[in-house]
């Protein structure tokens, strides 16, 4: 796994096939289960080991609103959400 993230962390694509192929023949099926759900979104997995961009704020905003609604289920209606979400956010 160590050796995953030293993938990911140092953007190192083009070491991905030879990693799979050390999974594939480690005999650990855990990890063998592991490289094959990543292959399910391979591209994603190899734009994570090109790229430096990433959604994580998005998605850390996104999981703010979700928190904000989740609190305020049947208390309040739209107006008071969007009063809210905006006078955090500013």
């Amino acid at each position: 796994m160590k050796e995953f993230q030293s993938l990911l962390v140092g953007k190192q694509a083009d070491r991905f096939d030879q990693w799979r192929l050390c999974v594939e023949q480690s005999g650990l099926k855990e990890l063998q289960s592991f490289s094959t759900s990543l292959m399910k979104d391979e591209a994603a997995v190899r734009a994570a080991m090109s790229y430096d961009w990433n959604n994580g704020q998005v998605e850390g905003k996104v999981n703010r609103l979700k928190m904000i609604k989740r609190m305020m289920f049947g208390r309040a209606g739209f107006a008071l959400l969007k009063a809210r979400v905006l006078h955090e956010s500013g």
